[in-house]
């Protein structure tokens, strides 16, 4: 059983996903908030493992509000959801720590897959948006020059097929494509993903994603 804490400032949006997430038996629906504070507040309280974080709400919003729920170090990962139209405040809830990304308008299949994922520990942004957010997420970083010469210790401790996986999940590949690309088994490359993961320090692989475009392993309009 995956419990789940809904937060949304808008009751008709909130009803919806309570409306689906009762309707299977391996999801519960702990609470509801409408705003940043009181999720913080109610992730706290109910521990739940995961909690579907809308971005734009009043008062506090959802990127602080996935920062403190992140930083309390509790079990809850973040999940948030949110339109195509893909701004600043998006990449900064990457920064914040949030576990993945689907659009509100995702089906129901994929509203529920992604929070199998996000409860199991994976990360997830929707197909739609994987590209565009890479794309995007590049203005938010520093341009790098020279790193080269100055590399992190965490990649030197990579092995070559180490760091051929970390520029994989880099470009946004899934699992099934690094495994297509690389001619080996998907559970191999889950091996290689938990073990880039620890050794770069990453909570998830949105993270990792994060890591590489710091690090000028990844970059936009790459296959």
């Amino acid at each position: 059983m995956t419990t789940v804490l809904i937060v949304d400032d808008q009751p008709l949006q909130r009803y919806g996903f309570r409306m689906l997430l009762d309707s299977v038996p391996e999801t519960e629906v702990v609470g509801e908030a409408a705003h940043g504070a009181e999720a913080v507040r109610k992730a706290a309280e109910l521990r739940p493992d995961v909690v579907l974080m809308d971005v734009r709400m009043p008062g506090m919003d959802g990127i602080e509000a996935t920062r403190q729920i992140v930083a309390a170090g509790e079990r809850s990962r973040v999940l948030v959801l949110t339109t195509f139209d893909l701004d600043e405040y998006v990449h900064a809830a990457l920064r914040a720590g949030a576990s993945g990304f689907l659009l509100k308008d995702a089906h129901a299949e994929e509203l529920l897959a992604g929070i199998r994922a996000v409860a199991a520990g994976d990360a997830v942004i929707a197909p739609a948006l994987t590209r565009r957010i890479l794309d995007e997420f590049t203005r938010y970083v520093p341009a790098r020059r020279g790193d080269r010469d100055r590399e992190d210790p965490r990649l030197a401790a990579l092995t070559d097929r180490e760091r051929e996986i970390l520029v994989a999940i880099g470009k946004g590949w899934s699992n099934g494509e690094i495994a297509t690309r690389f001619v080996v088994t998907e559970s191999t490359v889950k091996t290689h993903v938990g073990r880039v993961l620890a050794k770069i320090g990453a909570r998830d692989r949105v993270q990792a994603v994060i890591f590489a475009y710091d690090h000028g392993l990844a970059r936009p309009n790459e296959d």
